[in-house]
């Protein structure tokens, strides 16, 4: 394979290193030059074009590619159609990606022109998500080059989806007076929802005291259930202190085996891994109560993907256990001086107004449906997906309607029952919430903003933890300032003493406060306020 430029009439059968505009169309990059394209291109008064000139046994890029990704072996996992040199592998079933980390190494090693880019090990994955993808980087590349990587794969499973089965799972808590019943039932919540990719059910809770024998008793009668579990979760109210403590007791108690006490993951390092009559039993951390990634969360996958994880297996998770902090655990990791990234970030929820343009009596524009979510849950989602923790919503008109619709997520619901006053009452009530005291900085969200998306409200907090957290952070577009917004510690105090229908403007202007603008495109200025804006927005409205 040669680049180089070339006069047009020596062009034909050379492959194009840069797309071409004619007047006729487009030439695009990769494109075998035929007569009509050289004739195309000396009409429109080109004399030289960069190409590729094959040699004898080289391939294009498409058909390495496709050359390449067919000698996988897959295992629930399907090929795209090569184009631009790339050929795209995609899940054909939920479950985990299982990937050998040294044969995608030695493919990456036989010939820069080759890549391979694949998911992490384990990682989770729903049908359809994408998995790994091969790119050849030239347009052409040798065929020996290429046989030499199909060689390397034969006989070799490089990766694979192992389906998620359904389980049924048997939920043991245990109670103490200080774990709050709320806390408990958004705990069962939350397990259901991580058990519901796999198709998995909870076939009950059981809650007991937080007792070594009484647990035990309920161990061995949940197996014993006529509807036997497949695998028992035991949320404990007090953190495990050591071996012996209440759960890992209760498990050789009741005739199974511990296989290991802690991991090496953070958040997740108290979680217990054991089995009585071949049935797991994970003693989930205190971690695993937040929807955020947590070791449970890499245990639990396992189990459902058919893997029975070893003390072997979760001593390696080391490397990459380190994941993102959980701000609302008891104990969360903490230094003397917290560099920027460790900044804290509360999200706040504002779903209380009153939604007057609706029309009196109309359908509430928060419970409008957009791709079958209701908009207030949507927006509820998107806030907690990102990095936002802990998160708050401010509830007020129609409360029992915009809690229940957000009823199954973990978060703290504060009642504004000042709500009628406008805005500024919400925003008291919000930054009135313990659960935010402790916060660096705020992200103020308004719930009828269906254009903002998880990625909006990290980069804003990125841009806030890059000021040091002290700067006033707010979306814009065009120059104008929209929402969200996120206030910094500096201004709790002034918020909480706001009247009336007013926001945060005054404040903002009179903190004397940096203000940094991330321009976040329409999304910024795109609320619905009226029935007519709902519908161009896409949303549907219910009666």
């Amino acid at each position: 394979m040669q680049f180089c430029s070339v006069e047009i009439e020596e062009a034909m059968g050379c492959v194009l290193v840069h797309s071409i505009r004619l007047p006729s169309g487009r030439i695009a990059k990769g494109t075998v030059l035929s007569t009509a394209h050289v004739e195309a291109l000396a009409a429109a008064g080109t004399a030289q074009v960069t190409v590729v000139r094959l040699e004898d046994g080289d391939m294009l890029e498409d058909e390495a590619a496709a050359a390449i990704a067919a000698a996988f072996s897959l295992d629930a996992i399907r090929l795209s159609d090569a184009a631009t040199g790339r050929v795209n592998l995609h899940a054909t079933a939920s479950g985990l990606f299982v990937v050998d980390r040294d044969i995608v190494d030695a493919l990456n090693r036989v010939d820069p022109a080759i890549t391979l880019a694949t998911l992490a090990d384990h990682a989770p994955v729903q049908a359809g998500d994408m998995v790994a993808t091969v790119k050849i980087i030239p347009l052409a590349v040798s065929g020996a080059t290429v046989e030499a990587a199909v060689d390397l794969l034969k006989g070799r499973k490089a990766f694979s989806v192992r389906p998620f089965r359904p389980c049924k799972v048997l939920l043991i808590a245990t109670e103490l007076p200080a774990l709050k019943t709320s806390v408990m039932d958004r705990t069962a919540k939350l397990l259901q929802r991580r058990l519901d990719p796999s198709e998995s059910r909870l076939i009950e809770e059981l809650r007991i005291p937080h007792d070594q024998n009484r647990l035990t008793e309920a161990l061995v009668e949940g197996l014993a259930r006529p509807e036997q579990p497949d695998l028992m979760i035991v949320f404990g109210a007090s953190a495990v202190a050591d071996p012996q403590d209440v759960i890992p007791a209760a498990i050789r108690a009741a005739g199974g085996t511990v296989e290991h006490v802690g991991m090496p993951v953070d958040p997740g390092n108290l979680l217990i891994l054991g089995q009585i009559d071949d049935v797991p039993v994970i003693g989930a951390p205190g971690c695993a109560r937040s929807p955020k990634e947590n070791g449970f969360d890499w245990i639990l996958n396992r189990i459902l993907a058919g893997e029975r994880p070893t003390s072997h297996d979760i001593t390696g998770m080391g490397v990459g256990g380190l994941l993102m902090e959980i701000a609302s655990r008891p104990l969360p990791r903490e230094a003397a001086d917290r560099p920027p990234n460790a900044l804290r970030v509360g999200g706040l929820l504002l779903a209380a107004g009153q939604a007057r343009r609706m029309g009196e009596g109309g359908p509430h524009k928060l419970l409008a449906e957009f791709q079958g979510v209701p908009l207030v849950r949507r927006s509820a989602e998107i806030l907690q997906a990102s990095q936002a923790e802990p998160v708050v919503v401010v509830s007020g008109h129609r409360r029992d309607e915009i809690e229940a619709a957000l009823s199954d997520l973990d978060l703290t619901f504060r009642f504004n029952p000042d709500y009628p006053t406008g805005l500024g009452s919400s925003l008291v009530c919000g930054f009135s919430a313990p659960e935010l005291g402790g916060c660096d900085g705020v992200l103020v969200m308004l719930a009828d903003m269906p254009g903002v998306t998880t990625a909006h409200i990290d980069q804003l907090i990125e841009a806030f933890r890059e000021a040091d957290g002290h700067a006033i952070v707010r979306a814009t577009y065009q120059g104008k300032r929209g929402n969200p917004i996120i206030l910094p510690r500096a201004t709790f105090g002034a918020v909480r003493k706001l009247e009336g229908d007013v926001g945060a403007r005054a404040i903002i202007e009179s903190s004397g406060l940096p203000i940094v603008e991330i321009d976040i495109g329409p999304a910024a200025h795109l609320d619905v306020d009226t029935p007519d804006a709902v519908t161009a927005a896409g949303g549907i409205l219910k009666e």
